[in-house]
């Protein structure tokens, strides 16, 4: 233990406080208008940690040096960030979005289901597995867009707005786990442990799909009642003017960018020069465009920058804890921590155990997946569905506790189907 590294666990703890109290600042921001403007900020869940990386930072700088506290921001790899900022402004593009509600609206129309309702079930079973294909983040987004004025809305009684949205998390993300390139946690260990797309679908996939239907079936349940016909449809407000149709070829040059995108996901350089290529086509085609979410991506970039930053320094006390701990214990071990760190962080450290059973590799990744619902910071896709849903939460804010309330028990569904299956 070094001094650094106690000061980074101290900041790390404080960032996870904060977290947590993100919702009291935005109560202290209407008791005290005067600072309003730097309360409502700090209780802006995507800035905690860009905010907290940057006091380590300075810290860093007083106590270590300028030149090792800039030696160290520059050492950490932000190309998971940088990914997750361009897939989400490029997926929730309009002609990406329009494009995938004509699909699962004609799913749904063949259903045994009202629309409304089977539009719900989908958003929140079909399109967090087809994580496993476009990644994650993508399927968060596009699952966010769709759900929100379903779902997240006045007239949906809280409590089940944060079951809702507990749902979501948790199928996320263990639905990216039918490859092995789309969930950032197993991205980190797959080329080390020999994981293959073929391995990862018979081991973890087929459980996890079981897993997104049990939880997506029962909280569509208890939202039937609250549904209106109403809903399945995204209607322009009164007095706007309804936006011209999207031509074939624009959705299509969307979607090859969508998928470019994923392709070149580990290549921040290409996938950076392939999106400025996507605003300018954006400006060329506009009256077919909506305002693009570059706003929500940048706090979502922002936020995972600074888990980025701030989690780089928490190997020293992470690593001895999950390589102390036997299969089963390691499971839920890594359940739990998953919830205050980050699963794609908390799977990098266990590729640096040497000599880890089979048994032990699967119970890491599978309490890694797991718990990721549970907190905002446990999988790298959750800011970005915090950014696009919290408006339709009372006071626009998403409450930790109610996240964590909303998140257990799919929690529990998942960890019983990877350890009972």
């Amino acid at each position: 233990m070094t001094t650094i590294q106690i000061i980074s666990a101290i900041v790390f703890g404080l960032a996870l406080i904060h977290t947590f109290a993100a919702k009291s600042f935005e109560t202290l921001s209407r008791r005290h208008p005067r600072h309003a403007g730097l309360l409502h900020l700090l209780g802006e869940v995507e800035v905690v940690f860009g905010f907290w990386a940057f006091i380590l930072i300075i810290i860093m700088a007083f106590v270590s040096g300028s030149d090792a506290a800039i030696e160290y921001a520059e050492s950490r790899h932000y190309t998971e960030p940088l990914f997750v900022f361009v897939v989400m402004v490029v997926a929730a593009s309009r002609p990406v979005l329009d494009a995938v509600q004509r699909l699962l609206k004609s799913v749904a129309r063949v259903m045994p289901l009202r629309t409304e309702l089977a539009l719900v079930w989908l958003g929140l079973a079909l399109v967090p597995l087809t994580g496993s294909l476009i990644t994650e983040p993508a399927a968060m987004t596009l699952a966010a867009l769709m759900l929100a004025p379903q779902i997240f809305r006045p007239g949906i009684p809280e409590w089940l707005k944060y079951g809702a949205l507990g749902v979501l998390f948790v199928n996320v993300s263990i639905g990216g786990t039918l490859t092995s390139y789309a969930a950032p946690p197993v991205l980190m260990v797959a080329t080390t442990w020999n994981w293959d797309s073929a391995y990862m679908a018979s081991h973890f996939g087929w459980k996890a799909a079981i897993a997104v239907l049990v939880n997506a079936t029962g909280v569509s349940i208890l939202l039937r009642k609250y549904l209106h016909s109403n809903t399945s449809d995204i209607k322009p407000k009164a007095g706007e003017v309804e936006a011209p149709k999207v031509p074939l070829a624009v959705s299509l040059v969307h979607m090859i960018v969508l998928a470019g995108v994923v392709t070149l996901a580990h290549h921040p350089v290409l996938f950076i020069g392939l999106f400025l290529f996507f605003l300018g086509f954006v400006q060329a085609y506009e009256r077919y465009q909506s305002p693009l979410i570059l706003k929500e991506g940048l706090l979502v970039g922002f936020f995972l920058g600074g888990l980025v930053v701030l989690g780089g320094m928490q190997q020293w006390w992470l690593q001895p804890i999950v390589s102390s701990l036997k299969p089963l214990a390691l499971f839920f071990g890594a359940l739990g921590l998953t919830a205050i760190t980050d699963n794609a962080a908390l799977t990098y450290l266990g590729s640096l155990i040497v000599g880890m059973t089979d048994e032990a590799k699967y119970m890491l990744m599978a309490g890694a997946v797991a718990g990721g619902g549970l907190t905002v910071i446990a999988n790298a896709p959750n800011p970005a569905g915090v950014a696009l849903l919290r408006r339709g939460f009372k006071d626009e804010s998403i409450g930790a506790v109610g996240l964590l309330a909303g998140a257990l028990l799919p929690t529990a569904v998942s960890a019983v189907a990877f350890l009972a299956l």
